[in-house]
């Protein structure tokens, strides 16, 4: 009765062990189990797969992702300013593929599914005077059950101001000499001639005369002048 009763107590921990495998092999979902399964790290040169994360970093850096499951998914990648450096304004955005294999290895060198190399441009900028620049990185990723943001926030340091552009010197227009103009001569008005013949047909009456009405009068005036000097002639003979 005792080796019936242990036959049937190791049957049935066969049995349970037999059960137990083929639940394992038929529901390989449990190695991507729902949720917000990843994790990012912030990570300074040198580079490394080790999930430590730096808080404080050169100007170029990675993104470290483990531990996403795996499909047809990319995380949205977004780096803002953060206070006291900045007012959460964007600095740059990035996709990542990040479902290359399930989330086995978790938040271990073993679970990691990517890594990216940024460096940020911070324009004009400033800095703080000993942290450097305070930045907001947020990761949406897809294939996440419910809430799929991540975040992490950090300090970028050692980052050489952006050069002013040299100003471009504007050349020296020589101005176009305008050339003299000469000034235009105005004609000599040749004088009009002024007439030495008196008009024909013009009388005596009106100021003028005739060259015939002309000699009349000189005839005229000297046949009296020739009257007179007989008279005094004759009267002067007849006396003596």
């Amino acid at each position: 009765m005792n080796v019936a009763r242990l036959a049937r107590r190791t049957g049935g921990a066969v049995a349970l062990a037999g059960c137990m495998v083929l639940a394992g092999l038929g529901t390989p979902a449990f190695a991507d189990p729902p949720g917000n399964n990843g994790t990012i790290k912030i990570d300074n040169v040198a580079f490394d797969d080790l999930p430590n994360n730096e808080p404080h970093v050169g100007c170029t850096f990675q993104v470290d992702f483990y531990g996403y499951d795996e499909g047809d998914f990319d995380a949205t990648v977004t780096f803002r300013l953060h206070p006291p450096t900045g007012d959460r304004e964007v600095l740059l955005t990035d996709t990542v593929f990040i479902g290359e294999d399930d989330n086995s290895g978790g938040g271990s060198a073993a679970g990691l599914d990517a890594s990216e190399t940024y460096r940020l441009d911070f324009g004009d900028i400033e800095p703080h005077p000993k942290q450097g620049f305070h930045v907001k990185l947020t990761i949406n990723a897809e294939g996440s059950q419910g809430a799929d943001v991540k975040h992490k926030v950090f300090w970028v340091e050692g980052c050489p101001p952006k050069p002013s552009p040299t100003p471009t010197e504007k050349p020296t227009v020589k101005p176009t000499e305008k050339p003299t103009e000469k000034p235009t001569e105005k004609p000599t008005e040749k004088p009009e001639a002024v007439p030495t013949a008196v008009p024909a047909g013009t009388d005596g009456s009106s100021g003028g005369g005739s060259a015939a009405g002309l000699l009349g009068l000189a005839l005229t005036g000297s046949g009296a002048v020739a009257g007179t000097a007989m008279f005094v002639r004759r009267r002067f003979l007849h006396d003596s």
